[in-house]
């Protein structure tokens, strides 16, 4: 099925038990490599404009960048960020817990007054 802007990307189960594609496969001499973005859960600390602070079961490598997904009530807002530090914080038998700073890279706008919002509502709620 093709439209004005080309193939259509959509799953079809036909195609997938024929074995057949809209497009070809060509095969890759050498290697071609890549990555895939996962979301995993974390838990938030501390949070600030400029940063946060996190906890995970999982190392974040020092200076990697990472996309954050923060659920705000009754929406999320994606972040990027820096591992500015990282340490083991506790080692149960095969658990290893980490915690990690991080800090934002350039946010937007809304993305900052979401995290503003977020910081005075905690603020009410802290005493």
């Amino acid at each position: 099925m093709a439209d004005r802007d080309g193939p259509s990307r959509h799953y079809n189960p036909a195609i997938v038990s024929t074995g057949h594609r809209d497009s070809e496969r060509v095969p890759v001499l050498g290697a071609l490599q890549g990555e895939v973005k996962v979301y995993h859960p974390m838990t938030v600390h501390q949070v600030s404009l400029g940063g946060m602070q996190v906890e995970t079961s999982f190392p974040l490598h020092l200076d990697s960048l990472h996309d954050f997904r923060l659920t705000l009530r009754d929406r999320s807002i994606v972040i990027k960020g820096r591992v500015a530090h990282s340490r083991i914080i506790d080692v149960d038998q095969d658990i290893v817990m980490y915690r990690s700073g991080i800090e934002f890279i350039e946010p937007s706008g809304p993305v900052l007054a979401a995290i503003a919002e977020l910081i005075e509502e905690l603020k009410l709620h802290k005493g």
